[in-house]
Parts: structure tokens; C-alpha cells; sequence
């Protein structure tokens, strides 16, 4: 079932302010907000090599765009299954590694179905990269170089998080992150 390319995005919205800026899992991330440099895309084909086409052009608009300091690429449609959205991670940075893209930019990413390696499924330290729909997030690394030297203590927001979030609970950012979608069927 198709779902609203407006919802989509709505959602994602609402997740890095409510969720992401509201509770500083990225410490980088309210400054974008606030000047309103995160782009956010929806990419509502299945295919894998759709994905990755999209991918390259969203490095492209990045390239061409240098007032947009970050693309969020929503995959409405396209790997609902976690392990396949991990496949495509392994796939995208092959990609920016074959396209040049390779110290350019790098990607983070985010799943509603998210488990670090080594942690039970229900652990509340998931939800730090547990999003609406599955996300790429693409990220100019020359910007993520700066914020991390400006950064008093990058090594400490890993362990801050997980502790952050035992601390609220599994149910709590379950709650959270269902009261950021739009429409979802």
C-alpha cells in the first residue's frame, strides 16, 4: 500500500524535532534544524538499484546545493525488513565509494525495526537510530569533521544515549516515535 509522500515526510519532521533535537541524541542535529538545512526526500520505489540511483542523485543535489548541509532519504516503500535495509547500507557505501563519493560524504542510518548487534530487540538503546521508515541520512563529512572538533566530548554522546534512554524505557520512545507518523496504514 502506497503511503503519502506528505505523510512521509511530515513524519520524519516531527522525529528529528520530537525525538532526535527534543532529547539531543545528535548533538548536531538542532543547529541544521534551526536553520533549516536538513532536505528531506522520499523515495517510494522498491527496487534496490532505484535506491541507489537515488542515492547518487542525492549526493548530486549535495554537491550542487551547498546551502542544504544534509539529505535525509526516506524509503517509504523499500526495505521494511531490517536485514534487507542492512544489505542496502553495505550496498550504498559500496556506491559512494565506486562514485568518488568516499570521504565526501557518509551515511547514517535509521530504521523503524533498528538492533544494534548484541542487544535484544525490545533494549531501549535501539530507538537511538529507530526512525518512522527506513533512512539514509547523508551527511557531508568536511561539516561532521567540524562539528566533532567543536564538540567537547564526542566520545561521551554513545554512552550518554544509551544510558538516556535505559533510563525512560523501551515503552516510552515506542510510544515516541508512533506518535510521530502521519497516516501510517
Amino acid at each position: 500500500m502506497s503511503i503519502n509522500n506528505v505523510d512521509v515526510i511530515k513524519s520524519t519532521q516531527l522525529w528529528v524535532k520530537n525525538v532526535i533535537v527534543k532529547y539531543n541524541i545528535c548533538p548536531f542535529a538542532k543547529r541544521e534544524l534551526d536553520r533549516g538545512s536538513i532536505r528531506y526526500c522520499d523515495e517510494d520505489r522498491t527496487e534496490i538499484e532505484d535506491v541507489l540511483d537515488r542515492l547518487t542523485e542525492e549526493c548530486k543535489y549535495l554537491d550542487s546545493h551547498p546551502e542544504t548541509e544534509t539529505t535525509l532519504l526516506i524509503l517509504s516503500e523499500a526495505c521494511s525488513d531490517f536485514e534487507h535495509f542492512l544489505d542496502l547500507i553495505y550496498l550504498s557505501n559500496h556506491l559512494l565509494q565506486m562514485s568518488q563519493y568516499e570521504g565526501v560524504y557518509q551515511l547514517a542510518h535509521f530504521h523503524p525495526d533498528y538492533c544494534f548487534e548484541g542487544d535484544a530487540e525490545d533494549a531501549a538503546s535501539n530507538y537511538s537510530n529507530r526512525s518512522p521508515y527506513p533512512t539514509l541520512h547523508i551527511i557531508r563529512e568536511s561539516s561532521m569533521e567540524r562539528a566533532i572538533a567543536a564538540h567537547p566530548d564526542v566520545d561521551s554522546i554513545p554512552n550518554r544515549n544509551i544510558t538516556f534512554m535505559n533510563k525512560k524505557g523501551s515503552p516510552f520512545f515506542a510510544d515516541l516515535l508512533a506518535s510521530c507518523l502521519f497516516n501510517k496504514a
